[in-house]
């Protein structure tokens, strides 16, 4: 432990030491961090940003953590977490929501205000930042569907950045070329619709999820990208890995395409399972897998 980094992160933000980072995921698998800062303000952030490169103090931002895989190694570094900038509003059919917004949440506050979008993400447990840097998506539609423009932090500056300018593809936008800039607010285009047919829908695609995903245990959503010659989940029960389990990491019997912490799964464990899934799929189907989860700390 730095006694004289620590005194620094604290004189900006509140700080916690030695936090195992399976505590930040969903998937419930890392090692442990040196520290987690938790700014309040885009002041703060800024003070912070500009001490971590100044001392050349390795960093990441992280969510709530819902699609990504950590090794087992220590982090040696401070882990952000934008917990505190979870402000939003509503002007007209618009909705400017800060990065520490829980996506579910302000799902069901648009369907309250009769404004229909984000029905198609009501089911991921993750935050606003997390899900504009991974544009993530269910049911055919993704976050730069109803994305206007992204707030961001980049070159000790904060600015907006159009739609067309983020760069969005499937699963992937122009933060993963560039992990310096921080996600801080997203501007979202929703529409008018009546609250029942909104409610109606959201519920229909609850009970889907609950009977279709394994949400009674630890996992990362989604494993693999679909390819386009046929889905992920239909290539890997394909080969027979239904139930497939190395340590404590078991690809679903309910949907093949989540891999389980079902027992104390190391990294290792979850990182052999897919690369091993990826070997034979390529072997039986010459189509090769691309795994959607971001890997952290290896």
């Amino acid at each position: 432990m730095n006694d004289d980094l620590l005194k620094k992160l604290k004189r900006i933000a509140e700080v916690e030491c030695d936090i195992p980072l399976s505590s930040m995921t969903t998937l419930r698998i890392g090692g442990v961090a040196s520290y987690v800062v938790y700014p309040d303000s885009t002041v703060a952030l800024d003070s912070l940003m500009r001490l971590l490169i100044a001392e050349q103090i390795p960093y990441k931002v992280i969510g709530k953590g819902a699609h990504r895989l950590c090794s087992d190694r220590p982090f040696e570094g401070v882990i952000i977490r934008l917990d505190k900038f979870d402000e939003y509003y509503f002007l007209g059919s618009d909705l400017i929501a800060q990065a520490g917004c829980s996506i579910i949440a302000l799902s069901y506050e648009a369907m309250k205000q009769g404004l229909s979008g984000l029905e198609f993400v009501s089911g991921i447990p993750a935050s606003v930042g997390g899900v504009t840097f991974m544009n993530a998506g269910a049911y055919r539609s993704s976050m730069c569907d109803v994305i206007d423009s992204v707030f961001v932090y980049r070159d000790r500056r904060f600015e907006w950045v159009s739609n067309k300018d983020c760069e969005f593809t499937y699963r992937h936008s122009i933060f993963h070329s560039h992990p310096d800039w921080i996600i801080i607010a997203v501007k979202i285009n929703l529409k008018p619709e009546k609250t029942s047919e909104i409610r109606e829908l959201m519920d229909s695609r609850r009970k889907r999820r609950m009977d279709s995903q394994p949400l009674d245990k630890p996992s990362a959503g989604s494993v693999f990208q679909n390819p386009p010659e046929m889905p992920a989940w239909k290539l890997i029960d394909g080969i027979g890995y239904r139930g497939y389990r190395i340590g404590g990491a078991m690809v679903s019997e309910k949907h093949v395409n989540f891999i389980v912490n079902e027992d104390h799964a190391s990294a290792e464990d979850f990182l052999q399972l897919v690369n091993e899934i990826k070997q034979r799929v390529e072997e039986q189907y010459n189509i090769r897998l691309h795994m959607e989860v971001e890997r952290f700390n290896w």
